[in-house]
């Protein structure tokens, strides 16, 4: 159209036509705007329902926030711990990024000292503890297992690993130790907290003729290896995975060696407070989706935690 046709167009079609771009340049706007936030929501980790199919059987309050802060004793390799990039890595992180795409939120590991993970979780500071950690009747119920006393309020577990305990020394100097009674007279580090702590304390009361076992406690278990590498320790105790890790990596596998069989083969879970129900059914409901979906098992493979693996996840399987 040329200038000339414009200025003969009348004032009710001039009027017209602007009312008509009006309504369309909205209609583009407000187009626009539902395709950003859309972005927006999906980039953030926050998920749509096609996304996210679980996203609504967490709490609204998680939900909206759009984190699970999660405790953890990052140094307890294969399961979590820090690449030479200082990332968080391992057999939990992983399981909890296939958990992430279920539930639409992203899992935010924070460190902290294994024995002190349940008072963080009783005090708010992490809505979940995810640390190789041992799901048994004692945590369930707040106990100390040594003094068999209270010591805070107990926590639900969701189950997703089974691993028993192992022994491990330097290689090539076993100091005769093959069971757990061959420590009574020897000195064994462990992690503080830990159930390796707590078989080392129940055998020790078993030595015959006043022998004990002199026990380290370390705030992790590379304390504890660095300690047996240096000859002051004869042993160290750790979860299986973690103590096979530790032999096949550890000084490109000539620093350690297993001794005898794991014992008290238990399931590993993610602690949850005992109010904290609806979180605690999203996060089993997010475990079974990814084993049957597959994704579970390709995690453990990677790790070589598959002899570990359990079928469903369930809660409070431990005893």
């Amino acid at each position: 159209m040329t200038a000339r046709s414009t200025r003969r167009t009348t004032a009710a079609h001039s009027r017209l036509a602007a009312v008509g771009a009006i309504v369309v340049t909205g209609a583009l706007i407000l187009t626009g705007c539902g395709d950003q936030t859309k972005d927006k929501k999906e980039s953030s980790g926050s998920g749509s329902a096609n996304a996210a199919p679980l996203a609504d059987k967490l709490p609204a309050q998680i939900r909206d926030k759009g984190v699970i802060r999660v405790g953890s004793d990052i140094a307890y390799a294969p399961v979590e711990f820090k690449d030479n990039t200082g990332k968080v890595v391992g057999i939990d992180p992983d399981l909890a990024a296939a958990m992430s795409k279920q539930l639409g939120v992203t899992f935010k590991f924070e460190n902290g000292t294994f024995d002190a993970l349940l008072t963080g979780l009783r005090s708010d500071r992490y809505d979940i503890a995810m640390s190789a950690m041992t799901d048994n009747k004692s945590r369930q119920e707040g106990i100390d297992p040594t003094t068999n006393k209270k010591v805070g309020e107990g926590v639900d577990f969701v189950d997703y690993l089974t691993a028993g305990v192992s022994i491990y020394t330097r290689k090539g100097d076993t100091r005769g130790i093959t069971t757990w009674a061959d420590l009574c007279g020897k000195k064994l580090a462990v992690q503080r907290g830990t159930v390796s702590e707590d078989l080392a304390k129940a055998e020790a009361k078993k030595c015959p003729g006043g022998k004990t076992i002199s026990m380290q406690a370390f705030d992790d278990n590379q304390q504890a290896e660095t300690r047996l590498r240096s000859g002051g320790a004869d042993a160290v105790s750790a979860d299986f995975p973690v103590a096979a890790y530790a032999v096949k990596t550890s000084g490109g596998g000539k620093d350690f060696e297993l001794v005898g069989e794991q014992v008290d083969a238990a399931p590993y879970g993610i602690a949850v407070g005992k109010s904290s129900t609806q979180l605690r059914d999203a996060l089993q409901a997010a475990l079974n989706a990814i084993i049957q979906n597959g994704e579970y098992q390709k995690i453990l493979e990677k790790w070589g935690a598959q002899d570990g693996a359990v079928k469903e996840s369930v809660i409070n399987g431990g005893k």
